[in-house]
């Protein structure tokens, strides 16, 4: 989800905590693909929301209030490029499309706003979504892409996984699942247009 369908914003994020809470820990916290401490255990479903909240709360200025924590969250979620939506649209009439994210309770439904608001709602435009605080597993471990492949339930090598870690897509490989590399800024559809050898996905107006 973020850094291939939508954009991310490391640095505003951090200021956000900053800023808002005076919580200064969040530099060792947060990265583009792979969230360590608390935050790496928020996604892997280790800690709750609730907890999560309280832990920043009390290495935060005195008062600030828990929404302040998701407020600075949702400062990482930019948005989805329009052509990327369109992109989606049209895959999904020749494929079934399924998400695959390292995601957490707090910014989750931000993100599905983010999906509605570009006119790919989660829920319609993907066959299902794998979330790693759900499934209490990161991507890139091996765990993860065998849950997803087996619930899925057709053989690994009939499938594509698109990530903008190579680690991830590392993982992803040595677990049998074929997968390719994204650079997060580059044109998303020319990729695919690429790799499906379909030229029909390359989408007008991308980056």
């Amino acid at each position: 989800m973020g850094g291939v369908l939508v954009d991310l914003d490391i640095e505003d994020c951090k200021n956000a905590f900053k800023s808002l809470l005076g919580y200064d820990k969040i530099d060792e916290l947060i990265d583009p693909c792979h969230q360590k401490g608390i935050y790496g255990d928020l996604e892997e479903g280790i800690l709750s929301a609730e907890d999560f909240r309280k832990i920043v709360l009390a290495d935060s200025r005195p008062g600030s209030a828990p929404q302040l924590v998701d407020q600075a969250m949702y400062h990482i979620l930019v948005g989805i490029a329009p052509y990327k939506a369109e992109m989606l649209k049209k895959l999904s009439e020749s494929y079934d499309l399924y998400m695959l994210s390292n995601n957490n309770p707090i910014c989750l439904p931000r993100s599905r706003k983010l999906f509605e608001e570009a006119g790919a709602p989660l829920d319609e435009t993907f066959r299902k979504s794998f979330f790693s605080f759900e499934m209490k597993a990161l991507k890139p471990s091996e765990a993860f892409y065998k849950a997803v492949v087996e619930e899925i339930g057709l053989p690994a090598e009939q499938m594509l996984f698109i990530d903008d870690s190579q680690k991830n897509v590392d993982g992803s490989i040595a677990a049998g699942l074929p997968a390719v590399y994204y650079e997060p800024g580059t044109d998303l559809s020319a990729l695919i247009a690429e790799v499906l050898g379909n030229p029909d996905l390359k989408m007008e107006g991308a980056c």
